[in-house]
């Protein structure tokens, strides 16, 4: 069958559908010379491996993209992961950023709620609403969300160790604005693997960590069936030194190693793995990066077909966010990080992404201003509305250098997913200390080339300049930590004391046994147990992660 014979196939099976559902942006797309831009660009006869290696986007093995005509039905979702001090300003800067045209909220929490410690906790002091929003109970979360019905917004949560307690919350809350619970989109990170690996906002060990993310798997199938349930995360991996590669074949080692987890308890594969998403790092190297995309998907799609014999054709997708490179941006000369994130915001357009953050100019200084967070926006929309790059779907298949890099970083991933395999998979790979010691290993050869000046930053090794800073500077007041407290306080005083022992009770039973301990957090939470009291009653009873050397 020819190219042509199965790009007619592709378009009555694939297409056609698609489009009397929902019809493209625009009647035609067209450069500012009048010329009019194919929706998909082909190779010309014969190609013997298109169809095997690249096919057609929206259909396996997905090389090309998870849906047939990508951005020329609708854009990315432009979600700006944003979050600071308390729920009251963290509300008012996504009111900001939804008024000046995000289509999705990202929600950033401060380091006492990313490992599971109320505001008033010793262990608290300050550190409250620092890097993040401060949440401690569903009166916080409530204010987070004031004014924006959870029913008409799709919201990402960066939450790992606690994320089904706040995912409780956020399922409180809709209920609480009466909307269809079984409506809500959004994403919780929920990725304890990688927190292990290189970023270290952990609680728990790994079993009970791992009950807790297939319990999510399980109550969101039956009850919230359009929320990604997890969100593996190859982004820390990267911003923790590794390469391309090691990013791909590390995450997809942890998605194997969820997946297994989820089917050993239970699960059928085609019941959850339509809800699995990914978060991939956009870096600097446009090309590397396209390609690293395209490998992935294709990479993960042959993983649930053959390995786990999914027959849900969305269970092979590989359905990602991705955020431009937090360690590539630089102090020195911050204005020149615009054209760093440009870049990659580029890459991940150009790779197929879902949805996008891109940083902000002075997030290597400090957490970003309303102005800097606005320009980071801009260069969203101006790469939506203005490049060209949103016209035609994976305009840059076909390249030789493209499908080369494409097939080299498969290859390449492979190889560590087969060594990984060989070691009992992810968490044995973890323990062991293997992962971590081959991202340390590329971080240093990485800041050894900078050194030697092999590897040129702008700014930085060369092209440094004497300058004065004068950005506006973004600072957290001490005292949101003070009214942090003074309102637990209040909420504790308040509270039946009674009912919250007796769910207290509950719940250290339930973490004992077998049962899914979604509805219960939600019950907890509603309430009015903290987010500490749910997590030390927990603590009690699984114990707390500490890191062996290695």
């Amino acid at each position: 069958m020819t190219i042509q014979d199965e790009r007619k196939r592709w378009e009555q099976e694939i297409l056609n559908p698609l489009l009397e559902k929902r019809p493209e942006r625009k009647a035609e797309f067209k450069t500012s010379s009048g010329i009019e831009l194919p929706r998909l660009g082909l190779p010309p006869e014969p190609a013997p491996d298109y169809g095997a290696k690249l096919g057609f986007p929206g259909e396996y093995p997905f090389t090309r993209g998870v849906q047939p005509t990508m951005y020329r039905g609708r854009f990315w979702t432009m979600r700006q992961y944003a979050g600071y001090a308390s729920a009251e300003e963290s509300n008012a800067r996504y009111r900001y950023l939804l008024a000046q045209g995000q289509t999705g909220l990202s929600v950033a929490f401060d380091l006492p709620t990313q490992i599971g410690y109320d505001a008033d906790d010793p262990l608290a002091a300050g550190e409250v609403g620092k890097v993040g929003v401060s949440i401690s109970s569903l009166e916080d979360m409530a204010q987070l969300f004031a004014g924006i019905p959870l029913d008409k917004v799709s919201t990402s949560m960066t939450i790992n160790a606690p994320a089904a307690i706040l995912l409780a919350m956020y399922i409180a809350v809709a209920k609480r604005q009466g909307a269809d619970v079984g409506k809500l989109r959004g994403t919780i990170q929920n990725d304890i693997l990688k927190e292990y690996v290189a970023r270290g906002t952990y609680i728990f060990p790994p079993a009970p960590s791992m009950r807790l993310i297939t319990d999510i798997f399980q109550y969101c199938k039956r009850e919230v069936p359009r929320w990604n349930t997890i969100s593996i995360s190859g982004y820390h991996i990267r911003e923790a030194g590794s390469t391309a590669v090691q990013e791909v074949a590390f995450t997809l080692s942890n998605a194997v190693a969820y997946v297994q987890a989820a089917i050993d308890a239970g699960l059928d594969v085609d019941d959850f793995a339509p809800q699995l998403s990914f978060f991939f790092n956009a870096h600097n190297n446009l090309l590397e990066e396209i390609a690293k995309y395209r490998a992935a998907r294709r990479l993960w799609a042959r993983i649930m077909r053959e390995r786990f014999k999914a027959g849900d054709p969305k269970s092979w997708l590989l359905r990602f966010h991705t955020q431009t490179a937090g360690s590539t941006l630089t102090a020195q000369q911050p204005e020149n990080n615009v054209a760093r994130v440009t870049i990659q915001a580029l890459a991940a357009v150009l790779g197929g992404t879902q949805s996008l953050h891109t940083n902000s100019m002075d997030e290597a200084l400090w957490l970003p201003t309303e102005k800097s967070v606005r320009v980071a926006l801009r260069t969203q929309q101006i790469i939506a509305y203005e490049s060209g790059a949103a016209d035609s779907v994976d305009p840059l298949a076909g390249s030789y250098l493209i499908e080369y890099l494409t097939d080299e970083i498969e290859a390449r991933a492979e190889e560590y997913i087969a060594k990984i395999d060989g070691m009992g998979g992810a968490l044995k790979a973890i323990e062991a200390g293997y992962m971590q010691r081959e991202i340390q290993n590329s971080a240093y050869e990485a800041q050894k080339a900078i050194e030697r000046d092999e590897q040129i930053v702008v700014g930085v090794n060369k092209f440094q300049v004497d300058e004065e800073m004068t950005l506006d500077r973004l600072a957290v007041d001490p005292a949101i930590e003070q009214a942090q407290k003074a309102r637990l306080a209040a909420l504790r005083k308040k509270r039946d004391r009674e009912r919250v022992a007796g769910l207290r009770a509950r719940l250290e039973t339930a973490a004992r046994g077998t049962e899914n301990l979604m509805p219960l957090f939600i019950e907890c939470v509603e309430n009015d147990m903290t987010l500490g009291e749910i997590c030390n009653t927990l603590r009690g009873v699984w114990g707390e992660y500490v890191a062996e050397g290695f």
